[in-house]
């Protein structure tokens, strides 16, 4: 890979390798397309080429919507045959998501880095702190809401996500199970949506980055392509040991795990934010 040398290409492959199985057990046990802890992860590995970190941030995201197009795909083909993906709800909030995604692509491939990184760390700290926190509701039928309410909440979801590089389930699962959807449901249908967001959102991404200096090598715009091909076959199979897991623990310790991993990915990221000033 150009002039990197030997050790820190190691060193690279290595993270990505963790990042996969990591991202991968994740997408399935909570719905997260995996991108919560790819993210970090290729920031981090991408950082030792020595490239801008505001770049660095952007190709991090970009990759890693790549690699949810695949996860989801597999993620939520494990929770369809569990019976915990809901198809009227994808139905009926993929259009709006689906709006959300070109405008947080398009605003993700050509703000600052480091608002990505400040966006990316708040939102995760505040989705942590309501899952860990909230009591659990009852287990009625969900609210009926208005289609303009499914609209606003769904572009939120699509626009927060393809500027963080995630499937969508660090802000559809809390969102749903507000709304009062069993956090099973929530995660399986979540796993599919990380469908609609990663695939635009990778292309949007990929187009908005080409011709960009300073890239790591093989990158397509920006998505890395090297790093992609590592992490796609691992997130894709260790999804599976993520949904056997998510359907053998109770509500409770799947909110709590959500939350607590969220929240320690906010605090990393809000170390580096402020190590760069």
């Amino acid at each position: 890979m150009g002039g990197i040398d030997v050790s820190t290409l190691a060193t690279l492959i290595a993270i990505a390798a963790a990042a996969g199985v990591f991202g991968g057990i994740l997408a399935g046990l909570l719905g997260v397309g995996g991108g919560i802890v790819i993210v970090p992860a290729l920031y981090f590995a991408l950082s030792l080429t020595g490239s801008d970190p505001a770049l660095t941030m952007q190709v991090a995201v970009g990759t890693s919507l790549a690699t949810i197009v695949f996860t989801a795909l597999s993620s939520s083909w494990g929770h369809y045959k569990r019976g915990a993906l809901d198809m009227a709800l994808l139905k009926r909030w993929a259009p709006a998501i689906l709006v959300g995604v070109v405008i947080g692509g398009i605003l993700g491939g050509v703000v600052s880095g480091y608002i990505l990184v400040a966006v990316f760390a708040t939102v995760a700290a505040v989705v942590a702190l309501d899952m860990i926190f909230r009591k659990p509701g009852n287990d009625g039928p969900p609210r009926s809401f208005s289609p303009r309410v499914w609209a606003a909440t769904g572009v939120f979801a699509g626009a927060i996500s393809a500027m963080m590089g995630i499937g969508g389930g660090t802000v559809c699962v809390p969102v749903l199970n507000f709304l009062g959807y069993d956090i099973r449901r929530a995660v399986g249908t979540s796993a599919a949506i990380g469908f609609v967001i990663g695939l635009p959102g990778a292309l949007i991404y990929a187009a908005t980055g080409l011709g960009q200096t300073g890239l790591p090598p093989f990158s397509l715009g920006y998505v890395n392509l090297i790093a992609a091909a590592l992490i796609i076959p691992l997130t894709t199979s260790f999804a599976h040991v993520g949904v056997r897991i998510a359907h053998t623990i109770s509500q409770r310790a799947l909110r709590l795990a959500f939350g607590a991993f969220l929240m320690l990915t906010s605090l990393r990221m809000f170390y580096d934010l402020i190590g760069a000033f």
